[in-house]
């Protein structure tokens, strides 16, 4: 098979930051009067594993009723900005130029972007008239890993392509103060906004080989996370059977997806996993049987940024290849459908 790696990372945050006290507060006046069980659900803002997040808006932007036409706006704007940042910090760390660029993988499902951001961003960055367009919309948390697996399979099928590959989520403009339920409270504990980008090339060099991706999606499980749509725009699903799920779940599923790589899970150094929440990574602890504290790096990810969605997993891949990646590594999420994702990441000794 043909190798490919990653010749770049790079990671990028909206400017307005919120730590989780005044998100607490800020949520209660939004949702406290039309949810009479808020003060029983309080405590997981303290619970969550978090202290800050960084948003699209300013706090004082979704104090007021937003429609569709609004967040889709913003999504335009900010998405698209944390596009570019992210993109031209990768492509500068990687030592290319725009126009070298031959595929640009997108990965969204927090806005409805038709011209897509990396059509958007052709102007601004210097994209050729002939790159392959390939926006990707619905992973949720898994798209991260699922996307970049596809990236790498563009970039090892098309031999001597350069793929670039960018995820951009704005989980803030999903925000639901009509109608809710104990999925959004949650929500407003958990999500913040982010974007990544990784410049992916055929051969062995970069600072670590692609060596396979898979997927496994389970059956009738299509209520567990998601988006549903409503006059104001997304409406958030996630179910709180998440962290049960994943412990039960996902060790089968893991072996499952490694096993025609010939990878044991007792072989592999270091899993490099998507922070879907506080619960989530202890529960990914427990059904690999990791020692306890193994996925720190994912809990400080966590506390510093929220779970941004797709881009999540890639901010822990940043942390960990900068204090030195293992030879063996898996990337995972869960995401969607409900799907697990991962990617097998084989680096020097």
């Amino acid at each position: 098979m043909v190798p490919v790696s990653i010749h770049s990372l790079a990671t990028a945050t909206p400017p307005n930051i919120l730590d989780q006290t005044t998100g607490a507060q800020v949520a209660e006046q939004l949702l406290g009067e039309g949810f009479e069980d808020f003060g029983r659900l309080r405590s997981i803002y303290g619970n969550a594993g978090i202290e800050f997040r960084q948003l699209a808006r300013p706090v004082a932007w979704y104090m007021q009723p937003r429609s569709i036409v609004e967040r889709t706006e913003v999504y335009l704007e900010v998405a698209l900005d944390l596009f570019v940042e992210a993109a031209e910090k990768a492509l500068a760390e990687a030592g290319i130029a725009a126009d070298e660029v031959d595929a640009i993988v997108t990965v969204s499902s927090t806005g409805i972007a038709t011209p897509s951001l990396e059509a958007r961003a052709m102007g601004r960055m210097g994209f050729r008239s002939d790159v392959s367009r390939v926006p990707v919309f619905g992973l949720g948390c898994a798209g991260g890993v699922s996307g970049l697996g596809l990236a790498a399979k563009l970039a090892r099928v098309d031999q001597g392509a350069t793929v670039l590959f960018v995820t951009v989520e704005l989980c803030s403009l999903a925000l639901r103060t009509e109608n809710v339920g104990k999925a959004d409270i949650v929500s407003t504990a958990l999500f913040g906004d982010g974007a990544a980008a990784c410049v992916i090339r055929p051969g062995d060099e970069g600072f670590t080989q692609i060596a396979g991706s898979a997927e496994k999606t389970w059956p009738d499980t299509l209520d567990i996370m998601g988006w549903q749509m409503e006059p104001a725009g997304l409406g958030v699903i996630l179910n709180r059977a998440i962290p049960a799920f994943a412990r039960k779940e996902f060790r089968g599923a893991v072996e499952e997806m490694l096993t025609p790589q010939n990878v044991q899970i007792d072989e592999v150094d270091r899993f490099i996993c998507h922070p879907g929440g506080a619960k989530v990574v202890d529960a990914i602890e427990t059904a690999l049987a990791l020692p306890q504290g193994s996925l720190n790096d994912e809990r400080e990810v966590l506390r510093q940024h929220g779970n941004m969605s797709a881009p999540t997993a890639l901010f822990v891949l940043d942390r960990v290849r900068k204090a030195g990646l293992p030879p063996l590594s898996v990337m995972t999420a869960l995401g969607p459908g409900f799907t697990a994702s991962t990617l097998t990441l084989r680096s020097a000794a």
